[in-house]
This record gives structure tokens, C-alpha cells and sequence, in this order.
């Protein structure tokens, strides 16, 4: 085979070049963002990168969930003053404002001076967690890790490595940090083994290895709203964006979707502020 003169191969020179090419084309990784200020985060399993425009729904406009919103609050300011804090699952129905407030909790703080922030990160990322606790552990101000919509696949090696997360183990979080999870159900099971029931109401026909809800210090519940509720949210909504509503038609709006949640009654007040020509900040 040919040498190129540098003592490559023509092949090899070849390769390189291609291998040059590729590198130049690929993006480069972005740096990681500033941990020491920014109010919320997206962990990308490599880097960090800043929320723009963090602004969640102000916790006095959750209602319904005034015991789990006053449980959460109390739990993450003992956090971020540096006192001991639990790792927390919030469980129950869907659009209950089980994201909501643990976003407008860590603005609830951060709006009282407490140097706290979220960073968010998705469910497929856990193997890379101990690289991002290594990041957060060196920061002197307090995170909350938040993962939406947990769950697991049978065989994941996934249950397992949360579980040294939350135990201690040698890819545990470090003292500034506290895992949020959210789940559709009490326990964290592979979804395809996940019975058709209520979800507030699971059968206990689950692997041990699998149930690892005891291992969150505080395991917050939501239950699908009540008629009372659920109007109540809408008159909350209502009343700050200074709409009118029937109640008949607020309660076929949410029969028309099977569903009485928070995520409904704020759909129906969007359709309100259509109908009157008003927009919503």
C-alpha cells in the first residue's frame, strides 16, 4: 500500500482527513452556565445550561393543594438555609400541579432572598447524575433537582442507581442537593406492569425492587379535584385576570374532557380570555 510520505498509508491519510472533517462539523459543547446565580437550570447529561425566563405560576394561585403546597414549601426553605431536608415525590392524578409547585416554590424562596435553584433534568438521565452532583456538590448555594414524570422500563439498571442516589451510596447527592420526582403513580414501576386502575389508588402487586417511593423522606399525594375544587380554581384564575364565567358551562367544559384537574381549569380559562378578546401574561 502506498505511504503518503509521512508515514501513513494513503487509507490512513484518507481516514484522517475524514475524521478532521467530522470533528469540524460536529458542534462544539456548550460551557456549562455560571451555578452561582442563575434562578433555574437544564442538566443536558453533559452540561448546564441557564432557564431563561424562569417565571412559574405564583404559588398563591395553586389551589386545592394547600397541605402538600405548605409540606413542599417548609421542606425546601429548611434546604436552603442549609438544614437537614427531604428528598420528595409528589404521586396522584395528572394536571394536579405536581410541576407547578415545585417550580413556583423555588421562586416562592428565591423572591424571600434564599439562595436557592431548580435544575431540571429528564428522566433518561440518571446514569449521568454523579457528574452533575459532582458539579452542584463544589456550589455553596442549595439545588433542587428536579426530575418530571419518573418511571422505568423493566431491566433498567435505572431503579438501582437511584436507589444509591437516595441511600448514600457512592452516587449519592451531596448535602446542598435534594431530588424532586413527579409520578403518575405511588409507585415507581415499569410502565408497561402498571395496571389500568386509578392511579391514586395502585394495587400492591409490586416488585420490591421496583417500590422505591420509601425511599423519599416526603411523599406528597394528588387526588383529582373535587366539583368544589375544581370551580374554585377557575374562580382563583378568574378573579386575577378579571374574567366572568357560569358554572354550568365550567363544569360541561370539564366533562367534555373526562377530567376535573388544575391543567383543565386553567384550559377553560384560556378559552374565557378568548371569548371576552383578552390575553393572558
Amino acid at each position: 500500500m502506498a505511504d503518503s510520505g509521512n508515514g501513513y498509508s494513503a487509507t490512513d491519510a484518507a481516514l484522517h482527513r475524514i475524521a478532521d472533517a467530522l470533528e469540524r462539523l460536529s458542534p462544539v459543547p456548550p460551557a456549562s452556565a455560571d451555578l452561582s446565580h442563575g434562578a433555574a437550570y437544564h442538566w443536558t447529561g453533559k452540561s448546564m445550561q441557564a432557564i431563561e425566563g424562569f417565571a412559574p405560576l405564583p404559588l398563591d394561585m395553586l389551589t386545592g393543594v394547600d397541605e402538600q403546597k405548605a409540606r413542599l414549601l417548609e421542606n425546601s426553605k429548611r434546604l436552603a438555609d442549609g438544614f437537614a431536608a427531604h428528598d420528595v415525590m409528589l404521586w396522584g392524578s395528572r394536571g394536579m400541579g405536581k410541576s407547578a409547585l415545585v417550580k413556583g416554590v423555588v421562586r416562592e424562596l428565591q423572591n424571600a432572598g434564599s439562595d436557592i435553584a431548580l435544575v431540571e433534568a429528564g428522566a433518561d438521565m440518571l446514569e449521568s447524575l454523579p457528574d452533575l452532583f459532582a458539579m452542584l456538590g463544589k456550589e455553596a448555594r442549595a439545588f433542587i433537582l428536579f426530575i418530571d414524570d419518573i418511571g422505568f422500563e423493566e431491566g433498567s439498571a435505572a431503579p438501582r442507581l437511584l436507589r444509591s442516589m437516595l441511600e448514600g451510596g457512592a452516587a449519592a447527592r451531596p448535602a446542598n442537593v435534594r431530588l424532586y420526582v413527579t409520578s403518575n403513580r405511588r409507585h415507581i414501576v415499569p410502565r408497561h406492569m402498571a395496571e389500568q386502575d386509578d392511579p391514586i389508588n395502585p394495587r400492591d402487586v409490586i416488585d420490591d425492587k421496583l417500590a422505591l417511593s420509601d425511599r423519599f423522606g416526603l411523599r406528597l399525594g394528588f387526588h383529582a379535584a373535587s366539583q368544589d375544587d375544581y370551580l374554585a380554581m377557575i374562580q382563583r384564575y378568574a378573579d386575577v385576570h378579571g374574567l366572568d364565567f357560569d358554572s354550568e358551562d365550567a363544569l360541561l367544559w370539564s366533562k367534555q374532557r373526562g377530567s376535573r384537574s388544575g391543567r383543565v381549569a386553567w384550559q377553560y380559562v384560556v378559552e374565557l380570555a378568548g371569548r371576552a378578546g383578552k390575553r393572558l401574561g
